[in-house]
C-alpha cells in the first residue's frame, strides 16, 4: 500500500505541478479496517484550480490509479471544500476525524464541518441506500452468488450511514464499522447477525460456505428496514 500511496503523490507532482497543494488519504486505510480485495484506498486532492485542463492533465494518473483497483481521485479547491461542507457533512466529518495527509499541510485539523443539514443528510441517504438495495436484490438473479455480492459490495456505505445516524440521535459515533453495527441494533431493536457475518466474511473471519445466504440477505434488508424507518421516526419527532 505504502509503494502504491508514493508511486500516487509523485504521478500527481509530474501531472499537474504547481496546482497541487495537498493530497489526503481517507477511509479505512486510516482507521485500521483497511482489507485487501475489499476496500479502496480512497483519495482527495486539494488544487489552486479544477478546470477542464486539470482533468485532461490527470487524466493518465487517473486511469493508472483506477486500474490498482481503486476510485479515481476527488479534486477540490479549497473554497469548494469549505462551500459544500454542509451538504457533504457525512463525507466530510468523516474525512476530518479520520485523515492521513500525504503531501501538503494538514487543512482538516481547523477544517469546520456544519451540521445544520447533517441530519437531513442522514435521513435522505439512509433512504435512499435502502432503496437501491431492494432495487439491486430485484433485479439481481435468483443466485447465492450474487445475493452474497450484494451484501458484501453495500456493508460498508451503510455502516458508515449508521455511524452518522447514531451522531444524529444524539449518540457517539463508534470508531468501527462492527460497532457501529451493533450501536444502532442495540438502539433501535434490530437484528444485527447479518451485518456480522458479512463483516466477518469481510475479515477473514468466516468462509462463505458457512453463510447460509438467502437467510442473511432477509436478516440484512431487514436491519436497514428497521434502522430507517426507526432513525426517520426518531428525527421527526425532535
Amino acid at each position: 500500500m505504502e509503494a502504491k500511496l508514493t508511486e500516487l503523490v509523485d504521478r500527481l507532482k509530474a501531472a499537474i505541478h504547481d496546482n497541487l497543494k495537498t493530497v489526503v488519504l481517507y477511509g479505512s486505510a486510516v482507521t485500521g479496517e483497511f482489507r485487501a480485495g475489499h476496500s479502496d484506498l480512497n483519495i482527495v486532492c486539494v488544487v489552486d484550480r479544477a478546470d477542464a485542463a486539470l482533468l485532461e492533465h490527470s487524466h493518465g494518473v487517473a486511469d493508472w490509479w483506477i486500474r490498482q483497483g481503486n476510485p479515481p481521485p476527488l479534486f477540490f479547491t479549497q473554497d469548494e471544500l469549505r462551500r459544500s461542507a454542509d451538504v457533504f457533512a457525512i463525507e466530510l466529518l468523516d474525512m476530518k476525524l479520520h485523515h492521513r495527509i500525504l503531501l501538503g499541510t494538514d487543512f482538516l485539523a481547523e477544517f469546520e464541518v456544519p451540521l445544520q443539514l447533517h441530519r437531513l443528510q442522514v435521513e435522505r441517504e439512509l433512504r435512499t441506500a435502502w432503496l437501491r438495495l431492494r432495487q439491486a436484490i430485484l433485479a439481481a438473479p435468483l443466485s447465492n452468488k450474487v445475493h452474497l455480492g450484494i451484501m458484501m459490495n453495500s456493508v460498508s456505505p451503510f455502516c458508515a450511514l449508521f455511524r452518522h445516524a447514531l451522531l444524529a440521535l444524539g449518540h457517539e459515533m463508534p470508531t468501527t464499522k462492527r460497532g457501529s453495527v451493533d450501536a444502532i441494533a442495540s438502539l433501535t431493536g434490530g437484528n444485527p447477525t447479518a451485518f456480522q457475518a458479512i463483516l466477518d466474511l469481510r475479515e477473514g473471519k468466516r468462509k462463505k460456505r458457512e453463510i447460509d445466504v438467502e437467510a442473511s440477505l432477509n436478516a440484512y434488508l431487514e436491519l436497514v428496514e428497521v434502522v430507517t424507518n426507526e432513525v426517520d421516526r426518531r428525527l421527526e419527532s425532535a
